[in-house]
């Protein structure tokens, strides 16, 4: 029975990959409404992405709920992002919190980024650099390019953590390399005060963790909170 589910899920995520959007819809929904957790995170972002039917913030919502509370951690936290945005349902930023901390301590990148965001704001949670710092880093540990951009930013401006010339290097290369925001101009900037022994250290860490972060991303479902 198990075998069937997968296979039958295998085979609507290649209906949406090829484009067959239509009756990827169709395939997920009849798995999501059978139970299956990840067909409802599924058919959630359709709704949320109007691919394959009209655009339904209402039923991403509902379709989200049930697949977070079955455990799937991308539901959760996109279920949170939708709860703090207003997305799909009144605005709940206590409950949104709840499920964003729920993902991110199960390991969801995008949560642990919106987590550091929010700490970094202050916003529905008391304001908190070191915290941020330490999510921002969980997430950029798994690749998560903002992530590591903040990181950076906060070794080198000393925000949340010890002002660290090799880890703000090593992290703004890696956030530098996929083009994000200003992390070449911050990176530009740190090398200006690195002395050469530094920036062979900082070379050697940012190819480490090149090399353990090259394959562990995945592209979001859902507009995260903005950082």
């Amino acid at each position: 029975m198990k075998a069937s589910k997968q296979t039958n899920l295998d085979e609507a995520v290649k209906l949406y990959s090829k484009g067959h959007f239509h009756s990827a819809f169709h395939a997920f929904e009849a798995l999501a409404e059978a139970g299956d957790s990840i067909a409802q995170a599924w058919l959630a972002a359709l709704y949320v992405n109007g691919e394959g039917v009209d655009a339904d913030l209402h039923r991403a919502f509902e379709w989200y709920g049930q697949s977070a509370r079955q455990g799937n951690t991308q539901a959760q936290t996109n279920l949170g992002a939708m709860l703090m945005s207003s997305q799909g349902a009144l605005r709940n930023e206590a409950e949104g919190v709840r499920w964003i901390t729920l993902a991110a301590e199960s390991g969801d990148p995008f949560a642990q980024a919106n987590l550091a965001s929010l700490f970094a704001k202050g916003r529905a949670v008391p304001q908190d650099d070191a915290a941020a710092a330490q999510w921002y880093r969980r997430a950029a540990e798994q690749g998560h390019y903002p992530s590591q951009a903040r990181l950076g930013f906060s070794y080198a401006t000393g925000r949340g953590v010890e002002r660290d010339r090799v880890q703000a290097f090593a992290w703004l290369s890696l956030a530098a390399q996929h083009g994000v925001g200003n992390a070449l101009n911050a990176l530009e900037n740190v090398l200006g005060d690195m002395s050469a022994e530094e920036r062979r250290a900082g070379a050697s860490l940012f190819d480490q963790w090149r090399s353990r972060t090259a394959a562990s991303t995945r592209p979001a479902r859902l507009m995260p909170i903005a950082g």
